[in-house]
């Protein structure tokens, strides 16, 4: 049998899940590449893996998107990882700088501007702009939160706007998956996740950021009802912009 090609996000907040794969047999099973969330996305797009932790803005573009794991990168309010830092409060910002790296956050961002915050601003990727603010997402924002007079987590504003939690990333595939790999990717992951105290001792300290608190208690990692109906209305909200 051919193996199942997966490209992964190689962010701390995927790390749970990529120790239950690498501790369980599916990964002889598999061909895995660990890639920044943007890539995944692409790579799906492009049929050059079969399965991706995508951000969930990008599964409009992904042909015969389905979601294939009982699992996510998401959050139940803030999430510590994925920010609007700025120089002004949201009221007066005027530019932002989006992040190369996730379609999701970007959208996010726009999304919360316009219909939560009501606030109309020019956009950017260019790298040497200057703005008012800027999107940052994952290991980069760890120790930041101090570092900028004004600092918006988008998980937390989504839960005030919306209600709901969020849902960053999902395990998307571009073709059928037989019932039986997804029910054994389904436990390595849950196997990781239940195992996230030895994966602490794994990693190397964040100074001035509690690896521990973003693990258990910041990202939430259940694809429940309540997530999946964000989700829904994420996209729905995007389509708007």
């Amino acid at each position: 049998m051919s193996r199942i090609k997966i490209s992964a996000v190689a962010y701390t907040n995927t790390k749970p899940f990529i120790y239950g794969i690498s501790h369980s047999e599916i990964f002889d099973k598999i061909d895995l590449s660990l890639d920044i969330p943007s890539d995944c996305a692409a790579k799906l797009i492009n049929r050059q893996v079969d399965i991706g932790l995508i951000p969930v803005a990008a599964i409009p573009f992904v042909p015969n998107a389905n979601i294939v794991a009982d699992y996510c990168i998401g959050s139940v309010g803030a999430v510590n990882s994925v920010f609007i830092f700025s120089n002004l409060p949201v009221e007066e910002i005027k530019t932002v700088r989006l992040d190369s790296h996730s379609r999701t956050s970007n959208n996010l961002a726009k999304v919360l501007l316009k219909f939560h915050w009501k606030k109309e601003v020019e956009f950017t990727t260019d790298i040497d702009a200057t703005t008012d603010a800027f999107v940052l997402i994952g290991d980069r924002t760890f120790g930041k939160r101090d570092t900028y007079p004004f600092v918006y987590d988008m998980g937390e504003e989504w839960m005030l706007f919306t209600g709901l939690p969020f849902v960053y990333a999902a395990w998307v595939a571009n073709k059928p998956i037989d019932q039986s790999f997804i029910d054994e990717f389904n436990k390595a992951l849950a196997f990781g996740l239940a195992h996230r105290t030895e994966l602490l001792n794994e990693l190397p300290v964040q100074k001035g950021f509690d690896l521990k608190d973003y693990l258990f208690n910041k990202l939430d990692f259940d694809l429940t009802h309540k997530k999946r109906e964000a989700l829904d209305l994420f996209l729905s909200y995007i389509s708007r912009l």
